[in-house]
């Protein structure tokens, strides 16, 4: 027969289920059991370790040349590296002069930019597999060449997507680590791109990842937020109780 649960234990294990959320944890006296100390500090280093691991450029675009028929461009940020992308945010939003240099306006509706972020493992594990099934949805689009930008942050869509003269930019980049999400992937849609677009004019798809928002409905939310802000010419607010009713249905 097995052993009974008291009441609060069951619900704990119940939410447990549920979320990779810390809840209902055990105690040792006023602190928290061993084992739960561990996995704690071991998420910790996880967070940090995506932090500040390099994103494998050359490896990434070799990869995404395959998806997207060879039309993929490496740039990189007026960040030079890593230590000065989490010191200087404002050096991670836009091009290093070389890289600005080499781009010109197209005859493009879309440019898709992969950027680190905070998190290059997001990226590296998240992207391929989400164009796969985004690309194909775009048939009808004229879509720039890939990006591929190192160092960058959201904002450095605006600058390129400036300058390539597109009416729609979407930045696929690695979020900030949480606890129970080292590798989270994150897309950012921006309509007519320009240096100073504030956030409030993006509208954001979160959780990429195996155990979030799976491939195949981001690439569905992605082509419905880019079909509307082709029609309606905005995106950012104005598509956000929209966005949410099309979620929920």
């Amino acid at each position: 027969m097995s052993e009974m649960l008291h009441p609060a234990t069951e619900l704990a294990a119940r939410l447990r289920s549920l979320t990779p959320a810390r809840v209902g944890l055990g105690r040792s006296g006023v602190s928290l059991q061993t084992r739960d100390m561990l996995d704690f500090q071991l998420a910790h280093a996880q967070a940090r370790d995506a932090v500040h691991a390099p994103l494998h450029g050359a490896a990434l675009a070799a990869e995404l040349s395959a998806i997207a028929n060879g039309r993929v461009l490496r740039l990189h940020s007026a960040a030079a590296d890593r230590a000065t992308y989490l010191q200087r945010p404002d050096l991670g939003r836009r091009l290093n002069e070389a890289s600005l240099a080499g781009l010109s306006p197209g005859p493009w509706d879309l440019v898709l930019i992969v950027a680190d972020g905070l998190s290059a493992i997001a990226v590296e594990r998240h992207v391929p597999p989400l164009l796969v099934q985004l690309l194909p949805r775009l048939a009808d689009w004229r879509v720039a060449p890939l990006v591929v930008v190192e160092q960058g942050r959201v904002a450095i869509g605006d600058e390129i997507g400036s300058a390539l003269g597109v009416q729609l930019s979407v930045v696929l980049i690695g979020e900030r680590p949480g606890l129970s999400s080292p590798d989270s992937l994150g897309a950012y849609i921006t309509c007519d791109p320009r240096p100073g677009r504030s956030d409030a004019e993006r509208n954001c798809i979160s959780n990429v990842r195996t155990e979030g928002l799976s491939y195949k409905m981001a690439a569905a939310q992605l082509e419905w937020v880019l079909c509307e802000a082709r029609s309606r010419r905005l995106t950012g607010v104005g598509l956000k109780e929209d966005f949410r009713l099309l979620k929920e249905g």
